[in-house]
C-alpha cells in the first residue's frame, strides 16, 4: 500500500508521462498484479490506487528494453543470476502484455 502511495504521489508531483515504474518481481503473477495497480488501477480494491487509472509505462528488469539501458557487467553481477533461475519469458509476457493494454506512454 505504501508502494502506490508513493506512485500516486510522483505522478501528482511529476505527472505520469515523466514517471516509469521498474518492477523487479521473482513470479509473472506479482509482477503481472503491480503492472496492473500502476496502469489500470488496484484490482483488488485495497490501496490507494483504487479507481485510479493512471496509465503508467511499466516494465521489468529482464525485459530487453530496460536491458538496453544498463551497463552488461553491471546487470550480469546484479541480475544474471535471477535470469537463470526465474521464469524469464513468462514475466515478460505478463508485464509487456498489460503494458500494451493499460499504458497511455
Amino acid at each position: 500500500m505504501e508502494n502506490q502511495k508513493r506512485v500516486k504521489e510522483a505522478v501528482e508531483k511529476y505527472g505520469a508521462e515523466n514517471v516509469v515504474v521498474l518492477l523487479g518481481g521473482a513470479e509473472y503473477e506479482a509482477a503481472g498484479l503491480a503492472a496492473e495497480t500502476v496502469t489500470n488501477g488496484d484490482p483488488t480494491y485495497a490501496g490507494p490506487l483504487t479507481n485510479v487509472q493512471l496509465g503508467l509505462a511499466v516494465y521489468h528488469i529482464f525485459e530487453p528494453d530496460f536491458k538496453e539501458f544498463v551497463d552488461s557487467d553491471v546487470y550480469d553481477e546484479q541480475i544474471g543470476m535471477m535470469e537463470m533461475v526465474l521464469e524469464v519469458d513468462e514475466i515478460v509476457a505478463e508485464v509487456s502484455g498489460i503494458r500494451k493494454e493499460f499504458s497511455t506512454y
